[in-house]
């Protein structure tokens, strides 16, 4: 068994994109909330899509910020959940890292089984439990299955499943300014407005310990503060604007600390040089292929799936018309090159191709 000793971990929501290359704040954190050189982490890619290269890389990313020992745990079901034998890892843990993916799957699988509740069960006795994207939404009590992006609030914006319970009180979504959720989250907030809202920015953790949050990374963690809103989701109608006025918006960059039992600021610091801000910036154009498609688990596989179908056409087209203009002398036309091959994660804010339920 752990020789933590005792008293609720860390838990860490973060939203998504975390840099994988360069400095690695968030995943440093994480590392040394988890135990530092000692630290035994668990990584859970039930919502990944992408096999076991998920698990390599999160491994290889551990162990270089120097935890003792990193495994890969992935129930695919909840028979697998309720088995024994992808429980024995977790009595051991100091830390528990769930992947991006597929939220709904994620909370299909972990929630109410136990494995979920063995993950409750190594925070209380002082694990840090953490995660990205849809790793982090499963933090909460409610959490967002899938839904709209745009930043007006609107009926049936999104769709609510059950979380783990380990952050009371709150939503957690992802991904938050780079994918413009701002609507979703507030109108959920403005159906449930005993919730806080919490959209995390990505590359950036919402760490939360007991009832304070502090805010890690490069960029800002949002809340909506409900508690005094003035809505119409009792009446508004299939997927019109939704009505959201007295709304506390808090914004708060890193260094900031939060209290969530009473809705209010802490404390704020100085925030990152200039420099170390443009590094990190400078980064994300550095990272590799497979980081990318770790970082945009939040797009439908069917989305990928349809955009190879269409890049092979076009391939195929450009190729025959090619051959066609190399028969003709006389033409003397020149003809485009095949479409640059199939990226995963390209085009991440092109909503028009996401379907639901994924995130």
């Amino acid at each position: 068994m752990s020789d933590l000793q005792g008293g609720p971990g860390a838990l860490f929501a973060i939203g998504g994109a975390e840099d994988k290359l360069k400095k690695r704040t968030v995943l440093q954190e994480f590392v040394e909330s988890a135990g530092g050189s000692k630290a035994r982490i668990v990584v859970v890619p039930t919502a990944s899509a992408l096999g076991p290269d998920v698990v390599d890389v999160y491994h290889a990313l551990f162990a270089a910020l120097g935890a003792a020992s990193v495994v890969g745990v992935r129930p695919e079901n909840r028979e697998d959940a309720d088995d024994p034998a992808f429980l024995e890892p977790l009595d051991d843990a100091t830390g528990i890292f769930m992947t991006g993916g597929n939220q709904l799957k994620l909370a299909g699988v972990v929630t109410g089984t136990a494995f979920g509740r063995a993950v409750t069960a190594a925070h209380a006795r002082g694990a840090t439990v953490g995660g990205t994207s849809a790793g982090a939404s499963i933090l909460a009590e409610h959490m967002i299955a899938f839904g709209r992006s745009g930043a007006t609030p609107r009926q049936r914006m999104s769709q609510l499943s059950g979380g783990l319970g380990l952050v009371q009180g709150a939503i957690v979504d992802q991904h938050f300014a780079q994918r413009n959720r701002y609507g979703r989250l507030l109108s959920l907030v403005a159906q449930s407005p005993g919730l806080l809202g919490i959209g995390v920015d990505e590359d950036t953790a919402a760490v939360v310990r007991g009832t304070h949050l502090e805010v890690v990374g490069r960029g800002a963690v949002t809340i909506f503060d409900g508690s005094r809103i003035t809505s119409n989701a009792h009446y508004a109608k299939r997927s019109e604007p939704m009505l959201a006025s007295g709304v506390v918006l808090h914004v708060l960059p890193a260094t900031a600390t939060f209290d969530l039992e009473a809705r209010a600021l802490l404390s704020y610091g100085p925030q990152p040089p200039a420099e170390e801000i443009a590094e990190l910036e400078a980064a994300e154009a550095d990272l590799q292929k497979l980081a990318r498609e770790i970082a945009a688990e939040g797009v439908s596989p069917k989305y990928y799936a349809d955009r190879k179908r269409r890049a092979g056409r076009r391939t195929a087209q450009a190729e025959s018309s090619k051959q066609a203009a190399g028969r003709s002398s006389a033409a003397g036309e020149s003809r485009p090159e095949a479409t640059e091959p199939f990226t995963a994660g390209a085009h991440l804010d092109d909503s028009s191709h996401r379907t639901p339920p994924s995130e």
